[in-house]
């Protein structure tokens, strides 16, 4: 388990301060199979592969059930047999620590199934 699956997100705020480049380098290096992409704000995003739409749709709940505990929501894509998930923190319109534990996290919840 990664070092960052076990820590806990922070309340963020809306001063609070993106990563940095060379922090997100940093931290990627712990969320395996992650990419960093920037659209309208930079974000990670990873396409997890099922074998039917129930794996897909059971796994989307358990994202969604460690996200309201974590107090912090990704977006979510639901299709037969893939989910695709992008973590970035929305109040600074960036990327946070908490996108990368949440990001480990769900790999864990991944590793699970």
């Amino acid at each position: 388990m990664s070092d960052l699956a076990s820590q806990v997100c922070e309340a963020c705020r809306i001063d609070a301060p993106k990563v940095s480049d060379n922090e997100a380098q940093d931290l990627m290096q712990d969320i395996d199979g992650w990419d960093l992409v920037e659209e309208d704000t930079k974000k990670l995003r990873k396409v997890y592969s099922f074998s039917s739409y129930q794996d897909s749709k059971d796994f989307v709940n358990k994202v969604a059930e460690m996200a309201e505990a974590e107090d912090h929501h990704p977006h979510l894509i639901l299709e037969w047999g893939k989910v695709t998930v992008s973590w970035w923190s929305h109040k600074i319109n960036g990327l946070h620590k908490n996108d990368f534990i949440c990001a480990a996290k769900t790999d864990l919840l991944n590793q699970n199934n």
